[in-house]
């Protein structure tokens, strides 16, 4: 695996990790008060006025907030798994993927042989009167080997619009996505061809940093209240690891650090 998908493996691990360690905890809990309550006789209401009362009560608050407090480590437990989950199924092509022009590629490929096919059906079909030859029809779409008898049966038969074939929309929709990923590959082909720079305006260090795909900035020490809220609205987020305020690497981040730097 490359550092991208190392750190990926990272993320999804602590996820399952914190997942795992509420669930714990919320078992324990529940588990817990399940033993306190276990204890009171079943159906025993408060005895109002005895001398028990108020440690009867205390002591059923402890067990409601244990309870309490168990569903709630259980929803977080919940929610860290659904985000590993999201993790682990998430299959985008990240920018900061190394290989993403190589994945780019290998995906613009599918696509255009999907295009590609869409059009030779659509034009097979044409050759054929579906009223009367619409067995023979299906047969060639088989033999040609473009689509499986199952597919080839549905997409002779008219849609809602009475449209057979490709609808045109899926050809455009499909054309378009080819060209955003087409021009999405060139601009990261770009970045990646440049170098990592470093700039120092007075105290303040700033990194354009192309292998991270991060636009970093240090500074001397923490910066204000008002500062770091300016940061973060515009997309910068403390990095512990490396020990400065970052972004995605992109024009706006630039422009946002310009206007920093001039106000400083």
């Amino acid at each position: 695996m490359n550092a991208y998908e190392i750190k990926r493996e990272r993320r999804i691990n602590r996820l399952e990790r914190l997942a795992k360690l509420y669930q714990e905890q919320s078992n324990s809990l529940y588990s817990g008060a399940r033993s306190m309550a276990e204890i009171i006789p079943f159906g025993q209401p408060i005895l109002v006025g005895h001398h028990s009362e108020g440690r009867d009560r205390a002591y059923r608050a402890r067990i409601q907030r244990r309870m309490e407090r168990a569903f709630e480590l259980s929803d977080k437990a919940k929610y860290y798994s659904r985000r590993a989950e999201s993790a682990a199924n998430n299959r985008a092509i990240s920018s900061d993927d190394p290989e993403a022009v190589f994945k780019l590629a290998e995906k613009i490929e599918k696509l255009e042989k999907i295009q590609s096919t869409m059009k030779a059906v659509n034009k097979m079909i044409r050759g054929f009167n579906l009223e009367t030859q619409k067995p023979e029809c299906i047969s060639e779409l088989v033999k040609s080997g473009l689509l499986k008898e199952s597919h080839a049966i549905k997409i002779v038969e008219p849609d809602f619009c009475g449209r057979v074939g490709f609808a045109a929309y899926e050809l455009t929709n499909n054309n378009a996505n080819i060209s955003r990923l087409k021009k999405r590959a060139e601009e990261l082909t770009k970045r990646q061809a440049q170098e990592t720079k470093e700039m120092e305006y007075g105290e303040i260090k700033v990194i354009e940093n192309v292998e991270e795909n991060r636009l970093q900035i240090f500074f001397p020490g923490k910066p204000s209240d008002d500062k770091r809220a300016e940061l973060k609205s515009r997309g910068f987020r403390w990095s512990p690891t490396n020990g400065c305020w970052q972004a995605y690497l992109s024009n706006n981040a630039k422009y946002a650090v310009k206007q920093l730097i001039e106000r400083n």
